[in-house]
């Protein structure tokens, strides 16, 4: 293994932030794309759970996104986003349980049963306000400049705010509208973002970030 790995789905948001901190911190991988609804043999192998984003390294697996975003920029944190209060990481542990769980019962309510989508959307959005009123008066949650819980969380709320894109522009949350806009036009977040072909037995590495290549 000349570099690390960096098992990957493109719109995958646990996914999107594992490469934002892969990219802030200037580590080159090799990135291997893949389909969820058709896993490589050599991916299952790497982590049998069979979800995104994994890192290989040649000391072991890395397996949950925050953890790999940690493993990055632990290494190199140019940008400083391990800077943040500590409060950060309780912020990021409600966006992955209370948030990403309505989330997910609001934009796949046919998959459960019994759900109010109205209701899910409402829990939701109450995190959303919380976030809201930390963003009074500056551009990210905590200072004027992205830390770790900034880019945690985002790829997240970018999902809620695509299902239903017209209500989620009206709601009272300007400043998270703002954050988000900002977020989603940043030279860092289409960077992330390039189309990769599926990843195939045999063919030549794909190097990421390209800009560190």
């Amino acid at each position: 293994m000349t570099r690390p790995i960096l098992w990957t789905f493109r719109r995958c948001p646990y996914a999107m932030r594992a490469r934002l901190a892969i990219a802030s911190a200037d580590i080159v991988v090799e990135l291997r794309e893949i389909l969820l609804r058709d896993k490589p043999t050599a991916f299952l192998q790497a982590s049998p759970k069979g979800t995104v984003p994994v890192v290989e390294t040649p000391s072991g697996v890395i397996e949950e996104s925050l953890e790999v975003m940690l493993w990055a920029l632990n290494q190199n944190d140019p940008e400083g986003w391990l800077e943040m209060p500590g409060y950060g990481f309780d912020l990021i542990a409600e966006a992955d349980g209370a948030f990403k769980d309505a989330l997910d019962r609001y934009k796949y309510a046919a998959r459960h049963a019994d759900v109010e989508v109205d209701v899910e959307r409402h829990k939701a959005g109450l995190f959303l306000h919380k976030l809201n009123r930390m963003l009074e008066g500056r551009t990210y949650l905590f200072t004027n400049t992205p830390q770790l819980a900034d880019m945690a969380i985002l790829p997240f709320v970018r999902q809620f705010a695509h299902v239903d894109s017209g209500w989620f522009e009206d709601q009272p949350w300007p400043n998270v509208i703002s954050w988000l806009h900002a977020f989603e036009t940043s030279d860092g977040f289409a960077s992330i973002m390039t189309k990769y072909p599926p990843w195939a037995e045999g063919q030549d590495p794909t190097p990421f970030p390209l800009k560190a290549a």
